[in-house]
C-alpha cells in the first residue's frame, strides 16, 4: 500500500462529497482534487435526454478525470504529498452501466480500461450515502441550473447502483478501507460534532494503515 494518503470521497449526486473533501483538505492540509462538473458542455443536454447525450457526457468526464489523476500522481503523490479527492475514477463505471448500452458501452469500457490501467489508486475511500429526499434537498440548496432537469427516478436508481457497486468493491478490494457514513443522519456542514466524528474515524484508519502525513 502506498504510504502517502490518497483519500477518495464518493457517493451519489448531492450527498456532500465536495463539502466533505474540502473539510478534510483544510483539516489535514491535504491537496484537494475536485472533479470538473459544470464545465461539461454536454451535461445540461444529458439531463434533458439521457439516451441521446450519455456517450458524449461520459467520455468528457472520463478524459478529464484521467488528466486530473495523471497530474495528481506526477505533481503530488509521487512527491509524497497527501491528496483528498471528491471522486473515485470507478464512478465512471457506475454511470456508464446506467446510461450506456450496446456498442457505445463496449467502446466506452475499452477506453476506460486502457486509461485507468496505471492510474493512482486511493488507499482510503469515504462512502457517503443518503435517501432520495435528503439528496433532492441538498441539490436544490446548491442551486446548479444544470441539475434542475434531473429526473428523481434517475437519482434514486443511482443510489441503488452505488450500494450494489460499493458492496462488490469491498469484497473485491479488502485491502482498501471503506468508511461509510449515512447523510440522512449526519450533517457535517451544519454540525461540527458530526464532522469531528468523521475525522476521528479517518484518523483511526490513517494510523491503522500506517499512512504518513
Amino acid at each position: 500500500m502506498n504510504s502517502t494518503p490518497f483519500i477518495a470521497v464518493e457517493g451519489p449526486i448531492g450527498v456532500g462529497k465536495t463539502s466533505l473533501a474540502k473539510a478534510i483538505s483544510e483539516h489535514y492540509r491535504f491537496k484537494l482534487l475536485k472533479e470538473i462538473v459544470e464545465e461539461n458542455p454536454f451535461l445540461g443536454k444529458f439531463y434533458e435526454n439521457i439516451d441521446e447525450w450519455s456517450f458524449q457526457t461520459e467520455m468528457f468526464f472520463l478524459c478529464n478525470r484521467y488528466k486530473q489523476l495523471e497530474d495528481i500522481q506526477k505533481l503530488y503523490l509521487n512527491q509524497n504529498i497527501p491528496v483528498v479527492a471528491d471522486y473515485h475514477i470507478f464512478k465512471n463505471r457506475i454511470f456508464a452501466e446506467r446510461t450506456l448500452t450496446g456498442k457505445n458501452y463496449e467502446k466506452y469500457m475499452q477506453i476506460f480500461d486502457i486509461l485507468t490501467e496505471d492510474m493512482p489508486v486511493p488507499n482510503m475511500i469515504i462512502y457517503l450515502n443518503a435517501g432520495l429526499e435528503t439528496l433532492l434537498e441538498r441539490i436544490e440548496l446548491r442551486g446548479r441550473n444544470i441539475e434542475k432537469q434531473m429526473d428523481p427516478a434517475y437519482l434514486m436508481q443511482l443510489v441503488s447502483d452505488y450500494e450494489l457497486f460499493m458492496t462488490a468493491f469491498q469484497k473485491e478490494h479488502p485491502e482498501i478501507p471503506v468508511l461509510t457514513f449515512n447523510g440522512d443522519n449526519l450533517d457535517f456542514v451544519a454540525n461540527s460534532s458530526d464532522k469531528e466524528r468523521i475525522f476521528a474515524e479517518i484518523e483511526t484508519t490513517l494510523h491503522k494503515g500506517e499512512l504518513s502525513r
